[in-house]
């Protein structure tokens, strides 16, 4: 962790003493989020994701954002004798490197990082029998990586990622979180 964040510190630097161009912004979007588990169907769960991002740099830039999210998953075996669902609140923490190519007022972006979940909150529900007792033993937090596309119109941002899991959410049962997430934003500076 020290390595991450003093290999975040010095793009930064180099960042501001190459005078790089910095925003700030708000966010807000929506997600798709799955938990692949090793003995049960799973589906998409809808959720939501709002907060604050800051962008150094212009060509080449680092982008680290704060947000909430709200993410879960929803599990049945193949007989629908057995199902559950989870439902989180996130405090989310992604450190994009990315690169943007066009015009000011209208420029695409690739971006990929790692990004730090905290589980502030749980909300899980199932009809699990005994064997599956300790099936909802989450983990209070996850690494994964982040990886996708956006677009810039103005002050107007937009994002298209994809998010997986590195560190299993629960190592049991091999459970992953993975997600699709749709942000729009606006750079406030």
């Amino acid at each position: 962790m020290k390595k991450i964040l003093l290999s975040a510190a010095m793009l930064i630097a180099v960042c501001i003493s190459a005078k790089a161009q910095f925003s700030l912004g708000v966010k807000g979007g929506v997600n798709f989020s799955k938990i692949n588990t090793d003995n049960l169907s799973s589906s998409t769960r809808t959720g939501y994701q709002a907060g604050i991002f800051a962008r150094f740099g212009s060509d080449l830039y680092l982008q680290p954002e704060l947000y909430l999210s709200g993410t879960g998953g929803n599990f049945h075996s193949s007989d629908n004798s057995v199902s559950g669902n989870a439902h989180f609140t996130n405090l989310n923490v992604p450190v994009l490197i990315g690169h943007s190519f066009g015009e000011k007022n209208l420029n695409f972006r690739i971006m990929a990082g790692p990004v730090y979940t905290s589980i502030l909150s749980k909300n899980l529900s199932s009809s699990l029998n005994d064997a599956y007792q300790d099936f909802g033993h989450y983990k209070n937090s996850t690494l994964g990586f982040q990886a996708g596309a956006g677009v810039d119109i103005g002050a107007i941002t937009a994002d298209l990622r994809y998010e997986g899991g590195l560190t299993k959410i629960n190592s049991d049962f091999g459970q992953r979180q993975n997600l699709w997430a749709l942000s729009v934003g606006f750079k406030i500076l």
